[in-house]
């Protein structure tokens, strides 16, 4: 990737990770590397392809954090694949559900899909049932993450993202609150201490661990029954 390319996908990252994904627009990504929107153009395209590239950005971690893992069998392989999708949805959480609503960019893109089909052919699936296996694990992987950061899964609440942003910030991710008129406003919940947000992630992590064993032993039947 081009070094300036790179230096204005990292900066956009950035921001959104700051300030969420709704904060995002050619100008602010533009001062943030000191040049006028204008000059990002010839580098990143309009505002779609700044997106398109964000995704690309996003499989270009998810890649380096899943670096050289050759001396672990299948099972092990996915399980890190799993592991390290869900960090990177904690990590970049405004980013993150673009691996849902965008197509991959880039060639560095189809990592994923190409480290679920290296996973798939260990595990002894055939060449015709690597694909469907691959988006359906791709699909748990995902939607799972995207589901955990944004409220969307029973029991979860999305991450407040007004911790790293100011108070101008949007959070795409948040419930509307209705309001009526004349209705008395309620008074927002106390902030979570540190051991309560500590304890929910312990849980979290635990309760993902044991649904990637579920999808282990999913994979494992399906082989068998070829």
């Amino acid at each position: 990737m081009d070094d300036k390319r790179r230096l204005i996908l990292d900066q956009a990252l950035a921001l959104v990770d700051e300030r969420g994904l709704a904060a995002m627009s050619m100008r602010a990504v533009a001062e943030r590397v000191g040049l006028t929107s204008m000059a990002l153009y010839p580098y990143v395209g309009g505002k779609d392809a700044l997106l398109d590239g964000l995704v690309d950005l996003l499989h270009l971690e998810l890649g380096a954090a899943c670096a050289d893992p050759g001396h672990l069998d299948w099972r092990q392989r996915l399980r890190a694949l799993g592991r390290a999708v869900r960090a990177l949805a904690h990590t970049h959480p405004g980013a993150f559900p673009l691996l849902l609503n965008r197509s991959a960019a880039g060639a560095s893109a189809s990592w994923l899909a190409a480290a679920l089909r290296g996973v798939l052919h260990d595990a002894g699936a055939g060449a015709a049932d690597e694909p469907r296996l691959a988006r359906m694990i791709c699909a748990f992987l995902l939607g799972y993450a995207t589901g955990e950061i944004t409220g969307g899964l029973p029991g979860s609440s999305p991450l407040d993202l007004s911790a790293r942003a100011g108070p101008t910030s949007a959070d795409c991710s948040g419930p509307l609150a209705a309001v009526t008129s004349g209705a008395p406003r309620r008074s927002e919940p106390p902030a979570p201490t540190a051991g309560e947000t500590a304890g929910r992630e312990g849980a979290g992590a635990a309760e993902f661990d044991a649904d990637l064993e579920d999808l282990v032993r999913l994979v494992e039947v399906a082989v068998r029954g070829r």
